[in-house]
């Protein structure tokens, strides 16, 4: 023991290289830069993250710089940092249309694309994008094409687009590349291209900065025994440094910043260590102080271990013997459409299927974890002849989840979850990586509303029974949304005022009036309020779901009872009526109904006139049926509007007399 302890001293002297073009590249440095200037000049905010490292964003937020991820969300007075990797057109022309000041710190290698894009789409080629498409850089530059462009993630990819493409002279083709695009990948996809389509337009927009960093990170790495990759890992530049890294020399570890450094785990099986070598880059949003940061750390934890250290431990523990339900740690190596590997620090090689990294079917392992992720996992079953070890990471939450249950129960909390599926005598829903069971009872306020609308909705509930032998939950959702309503209701009451106005949806409807939701309060709009014009039924007017406009006529705070009112002055056909109509105009009207004592027409809807018996016809009638019939149209005289009783009076026999007094005078 005391001999490797000699060799360990010898080789803690040795130097820890740092590659030369690690950090910030000219983009970045200049993106974060318009960011902390323009906090002179007032309230900021980017347009996502200004760059993808978490020290960055968090130092920022400190200042008082938001993020936000819309237009929509800046403030009136705010100023806008368009992020490095740039936006699409469309959101440059929101920004001006709303008046937003702003700053475009977008990389000029990333606005060269732009322009290209922009040119080549609008002369009539068709752009591919070589690059992920859920990275903002790439959504960008897919929203300057005029044209929907074409975006493909690899040589995979590309081999089947150009074969379907192959020989279509009418398509032009203008091929482009994010700028952080594997530099060894691009090479060969443009080799495809080359034998495949022969007249098509290639751009080489790498960002040379990003290739000097990859040439230069392999390099380092095929030199080194262990390689420290520095940077967020939402950061797609870092993430293929690793990636390049880790092809080279498999001892490559990914790291935010120096408290994810673990020097135990990294220096786990090397038996000889007085030759063991160490390469530090970080990606290009990586800022300088946490590249120092991780070689200063690593240089002190290193002469911090003594003699007390015991490293044959250490070595040892790269050949530990796991069993089925042990608890591992371990780091996210590969990833791809049915598993995920994982380094678990052993002999033996981590896999995590899908179904045991989520319950979500329509997730895939990239949508759950990311390469360099450090993650926690159960051992499910351990295979030393074929060198693999079967893992399950769903275990882990469900134990974690099951903990926040308990405590849930206990502090009497609201959690969140997806309603699942539909089961006997309730739902189940998932939170935290557990199922908990929702009985029928108390998954809705109402008995008649349906299990199956809850499925795949997110959902506030309770925890009202917990079996922590086995390992079981029930859950109410209808005690939240009592109480939700119980809080929305002491508030409403609080200041509610005859007049005031609001938007409801209408949730049941009676033979008298409907019942309008306030927000957790009911109000009923009586039949006669709904509308001007007779109705038999209030389903002649509105259906359950509509939301209406309404205003509060009274309140009885006492009995908790609200009137509500529908129907508009504006809208009351007998102010129509009086501003449109005069004694002594004609108009047609139409036989509504038939009494004893005459006929009543509708003039417009909802305002009708009385034809006296007496003025029905130009002689004598005894019976109204024999002159008018229901549904007649008829011409007939205004002869008086009494506007106090609303009353109209009409006469086809001042018509009939007046046209014969004409014929008379002719």
């Amino acid at each position: 023991m005391k001999a490797v302890q000699k060799s360990f001293r010898r080789w803690i002297c040795l130097e820890i290289r740092i590659a030369d073009k690690a950090g910030f590249c000219f983009g970045v440095d200049r993106a974060v830069k318009l960011v902390y200037e323009s906090l002179e000049k007032g309230c900021t905010v980017t347009l996502g993250e200004i760059i993808h490292n978490p020290d960055v964003v968090s130092d920022l937020s400190v200042r008082g710089v938001r993020v936000v991820e819309a237009v929509d969300q800046i403030r009136d007075g705010e100023t806008a940092v368009i992020r490095s990797h740039g936006v699409s057109a469309q959101v440059c022309r929101q920004l001006e249309d709303r008046g937003i000041s702003y700053i475009d710190g977008t990389c000029p290698y990333v606005k060269r694309i732009h322009n290209i894009v922009r040119e080549k789409s609008e002369s009539g080629y068709i752009v591919v994008i070589m690059g992920d498409s859920e990275h903002p850089e790439v959504q960008g530059i897919a929203g300057n094409c005029i044209n929907e462009p074409v975006i493909i993630a690899d040589d995979r990819g590309l081999t089947e687009f150009l074969k379907k493409n192959n020989g279509n002279s009418q398509k032009r083709l203008a091929f482009v590349a994010q700028t952080t695009y594997n530099i060894n990948m691009w090479s060969v996809c443009k080799k495809l291209i080359a034998e495949y389509i022969g007249d098509c337009e290639i751009y080489d927009t790498i960002c040379s900065a990003t290739n000097d960093r990859q040439n230069e990170a392999a390099e380092l790495a095929a030199r080194s025994d262990i390689m420290i990759v520095a940077g967020g890992k939402n950061s797609s530049n870092t993430r293929k440094l690793y990636d390049i890294c880790k092809r080279v020399c498999p001892k490559s570890f990914l790291v935010e910043n120096a408290s994810e450094l673990n020097m135990i785990e990294m220096l786990k099986g090397f038996s000889d260590i007085s030759n063991v070598r160490i390469g530090i880059t970080a990606g290009a949003s990586t800022p300088a102080h946490i590249i120092k940061e991780v070689k200063n750390q690593m240089s002190e934890k290193l002469q911090n271990m003594d003699e007390d250290f015991n490293f044959e431990e250490a070595i040892d523990a790269s050949f530990k013997r796991l069993y089925t339900g042990n608890r591992v740690k371990g780091y996210i190596t590969a990833v791809n459409n049915t598993e995920a590997i994982v380094d678990i620090g052993t002999k033996q090689t981590g896999y995590v299927s899908l179904d045991e990294l989520t319950d979500d079917p329509s997730l895939k392992p990239a949508d759950v974890v990311k390469v360099g992720d450090e993650v926690e996992f159960i051992v499910l079953k351990v295979n030393d002849a074929e060198g693999y070890i079967n893992l399950s990471k769903k275990k882990v939450d469900a134990m974690v989840g099951f903990d926040k249950i308990v405590k849930a129960k206990d502090e009497d909390a609201v959690l969140e979850g997806v309603v699942m599926s539909v089961v006997k005598g309730g739902v189940l829903a998932s939170t935290n990586g557990v199922k908990v069971f929702i009985p029928a009872s108390q998954a809705t306020m109402r008995r008649d509303e349906k299990l199956e609308e809850l499925v795949k909705k997110t959902v506030n509930f309770k925890i009202i029974e917990v079996n922590e032998q086995k390992g079981k939950a029930v859950g109410s959702i209808k005690e939240v949304l009592k109480a939700e309503r119980e809080a929305a209701k002491a508030k409403f009451w609080e200041s509610v005022q005859v007049g005031d106005k609001f938007k409801g949806e209408v949730k049941s409807i009676t033979d008298y009036g409907v019942f309008v939701d306030l927000g957790g309060i009911d109000g009923m709009v009586h039949i006669s309020e709904l509308s001007w014009n007779r109705i038999k039924h209030p389903s002649e007017v509105v259906a359950v779901g509509d939301v209406l406009e309404v205003y509060v006529k009274d309140l009885d705070k006492d009995a908790n009872r609200i009137s509500l009112g529908y129907k508009k002055d504006e809208d009351n056909p007998i102010v129509k009526f009086e501003n449109e109509y005069n004694e002594g105009d004609v108009v047609k009207v139409k036989i509504v109904s038939i009494t004893p004592f005459g006929a009543f027409a509708q003039i417009i809807p909802g305002i009708d006139g009385l034809i006296h018996i007496s003025q029905i016809a130009d002689k004598r009638v005894t019976n109204v049926k024999d002159v008018l019939s229901i549904g007649d149209e008829v011409d007939a005289k205004i002869t008086e509007i009494d506007s106090e009783k609303k009353r109209i009076s009409l006469s086809i026999r001042a018509l009939l007399e007046e046209n014969a007094a004409e014929s008379d005078a002719e």
